[in-house]
């Protein structure tokens, strides 16, 4: 599997300016995991107050508005541990460069996620970042110092 990885630089050379955006992206959201970690779980606050404050946004459809009200409010800790953990799952996958199309798609919807929830200020920066990861997803950037590549050659198919 070693060899696979050095071999993926002489096959897959092209694709490395993506494994460094990957693994920029991946890093990223492993450190937004130990701040929220910090914050949300362990913290007094939690992720309610946010979603409070979503509540009160004009923009947010009706149908996020009442699952927000009637789901997602009362059990916040629950849907702390799920975002947080998805977050934990794509910036592991990111950084080891496996599942790289499937695990992106989950950031695609991450994304929309934060983007129907923070406020405007931040809409910039997550439609950039839902660019990235249908880049990522499109070019199957794992395959490039990643662990795509070891099952790429011995699978071919869409996941790699």
């Amino acid at each position: 599997m070693l060899q696979a990885y050095f071999e993926s630089i002489k096959y897959v050379g092209h694709l490395l300016p993506m494994s460094f955006l990957r693994i920029f992206l991946g890093y990223f959201y492993i450190d937004l995991v130990l701040k929220d970690w910090k914050q949300y779980i362990i913290g007094v606050g939690g992720y309610s107050d946010v979603f409070v404050e979503a509540l009160n946004k004009a923009q947010i459809p009706s149908w996020y508005r009442l699952l927000l009200s009637e789901q997602i409010i009362p059990n916040w800790h629950i849907y702390a541990f799920v975002i947080i953990g998805l977050q934990l799952v794509v910036g592991v996958s990111y950084v080891i460069g496996y599942v790289v199309r499937p695990v992106s798609m989950l950031a695609v919807f991450l994304c929309l996620n934060y983007l129907t929830v923070y406020s405007v200020d931040r809409e910039i920066f997550f439609k950039l970042l839902i660019a990235c990861h249908i880049m990522l997803a499109w070019v199957g950037a794992g395959r490039c110092l990643g662990l795509d590549y070891y099952f790429f050659k011995r699978r071919r198919g869409l996941w790699w």
